[in-house]
Parts: structure tokens; sequence; C-alpha cells
């Protein structure tokens, strides 16, 4: 597989204020130059301000691809930098909204990431934009990029390549989660969790389990995460 490459890596710059219960976001990334290290919870000197919504270790490092930022930046009329949408890492030659649940990502010499759900828009992404419904807009183009846990500490740098050295045969992506399961993917992705070959994040579980109840109720609409 040709490795795409890392063009950015980003952190926190500041907290910004919100007006929801937590007070503050950290939405406010920005890139830095030189080696980063990367640990369980994302990169060192990163934070979340609300980690059961952007962080913890199923959503420790957030990735965007450099094709989604340049299909925003055409919409909007203005240059997608790296971390305006939040993003750890800005990546280019990898279709990143479409990686596959589970697939891993080595980064520079030693990093290894799991790719593990979609991103979800919030208010506080809203705000930051300050474009017309907004979370809408981002949620209907599926352009959401995806959370990754770390599966083996290291130190990366922009400009470090970016290689997919295991990619499950389930094939569900995580568009496919954001976009909603159907019960036929639902069903596939359950056996390869039940299999060993993937671990899905706690978000996922609980689309499954919704799926689950869904079917025995008799409802076979696609469970989004939401």
């Amino acid at each position: 597989m040709t490795p795409g490459t890392l063009l950015a890596v980003c952190r926190v710059h500041e907290l910004l204020p919100t007006t929801d219960n937590t007070g503050v976001t950290a939405i406010d990334k920005r890139p830095v130059a030189g080696p980063v290290k990367v640990h369980g919870l994302g990169l060192s000197g990163d934070i979340q301000a609300s980690r059961k919504h952007h962080g913890g270790v199923s959503k420790a490092v957030y990735a965007y691809s450099q094709d989604d930022a340049d299909y925003w930046a055409e919409e909007l009329g203005t240059a997608i930098r790296p971390g305006l949408f939040g993003e750890n890492l800005r990546i280019s030659g990898m279709p990143v909204s479409e990686a596959v649940i589970g697939e891993r990502w080595q980064i520079g010499d030693s990093t290894v990431l799991e790719v593990t759900c979609p991103r979800t828009p919030c208010r506080n992404f809203a705000v930051r934009m300050k474009q017309p419904r907004w979370v809408l807009r981002f949620a209907q183009a599926g352009r959401t990029g995806t959370y990754l846990r770390v599966i083996r500490n290291g130190s990366i740098t922009a400009g470090d390549p970016v290689t997919v050295i295991a990619r499950p045969e389930h094939g569900i992506t995580s568009g496919d989660v954001f976009r909603g399961l159907t019960p036929e993917q639902a069903g596939v992705l359950s056996a390869a969790a039940a299999a060993g070959k993937v671990k899905p994040s706690p978000e996922i579980l609980k689309v499954l389990r919704t799926l689950q109840a869904r079917e025995t109720a008799g409802v076979t609409a696609p469970a989004p995460v939401r």
C-alpha cells in the first residue's frame, strides 16, 4: 500500500470559553514543530476539555485528510489550515474518513494507531466555524475524519510517512458507521468482534446494541453514531 504523509501535528493552542457544562473547549488546535510524543491518551501537551465526547482511550487522536480539507476550502471559499477542525493529525494521500474500523497505521518509525470511530460534529465546532447550519452541513458531507486509539507509543513529526500495516477483512469503514450501519453491516462487524478480529470502541458497541434491540423489535432502520 502506498503510504500517506503526515502534513501536520496539531495540539491545543488555548482553551476557548463555551456555554456548555464544561465551560471551555480545546478545539483550537495548531501545528507544532519538531517531534511530538504519543501516548495512550493522545499527544503529549494536548488535552480534551471533555473526554466524554472528544477523548479517552478510543478517541485519543483525531485525524483529518487534506483531500477533505480541500473540499471544505472550496465550499467555504477559505483555507482550512491544519488544526482548524480540531484535528491532531492532517494527513495527505489517504482516505481518512473511509478508513476501515480496526485498521492500523504506523506513523514514522514506531508509533502505531488504530481506527476506532468517526467524529460527530458538535455545537462547539459550529461556534468555531461561524457557518450557517454547520453541524448539518458537515454531517451531510460525510467527511468526518476519524478517531484513533494508540496501540504503540512513540514520537511523530510532520513529514513522517503514514503506512497502513493491517486492515481487517470486514470492510466496515468509519464513514459507514457515521452514515448508519445497516443490520447486515452490524452483523458483519459483530462477527468480526466475536472472532477477535476487531475491538469495537464504546461508541460502536452502543450502535451495535441499539441495532440488536431494534432488530428484536422488528425495526430495520440504520443506527448512526450521534
